[in-house]
C-alpha cells in the first residue's frame, strides 16, 4: 500500500474501529499526520504569525481532522496482531508508548482471528 492509498483508506474508514489494518496502512498514515503537523505548524508561524510554542489554528484544525482516523487505524492495526484496540489507552504512560510502537511494527497474524480474515496479500 502506498501513502495515497493509505490516506484515502484511513479517511474512508474515518471511525471504523473493526477489522484489520496492515502495517503499511498504519505507518503511511502516521507519516502523513507527522508531516502534516509540521507543515501546519510552520504555516501558522510563517503565514499567520503565531508563536511556535503555541498551537495555531491550522495545526488545531489538522489535528482535529486526523485524530479520529488515527485512533481507528491504530485500533485496526492492533486487531491485526490479535489485540484489542483499547490497548491504545496505554499511550498515556511512558512505557506504553514504547510497547505500542513495538506492537504496531509487529507482523500481523496470517490466519483469521476474531477481528477478521488475514489481510496479507496473496502472491
Amino acid at each position: 500500500m502506498d501513502i495515497g492509498t493509505s490516506i484515502k483508506t484511513c479517511f474512508q474508514k474515518y471511525a471504523v474501529f473493526s477489522g484489520r489494518a496492515s502495517r503499511s496502512e498504519f505507518w503511511w498514515f502516521a507519516l502523513f499526520t507527522f508531516i502534516g503537523g509540521i507543515v501546519t505548524s510552520v504555516a501558522d508561524v510563517m503565514i499567520l504569525g503565531y508563536v511556535s510554542e503555541d498551537w495555531g489554528p491550522l495545526n488545531i484544525i489538522f489535528t482535529v481532522i486526523t485524530t479520529l482516523p488515527g485512533l481507528s487505524v491504530g485500533a485496526r492495526r492492533l486487531h491485526d496482531i490479535n489485540r484489542s484496540g483499547w490497548w491504545q489507552l496505554i499511550y498515556l504512560t511512558v512505557i506504553g508508548i514504547i510497547l505500542l510502537i513495538i506492537w504496531w511494527a509487529t507482523i500481523g497474524e496470517s490466519k483469521k482471528n476474531p477481528h477478521g480474515p488475514s489481510i496479507k496479500l496473496k502472491k
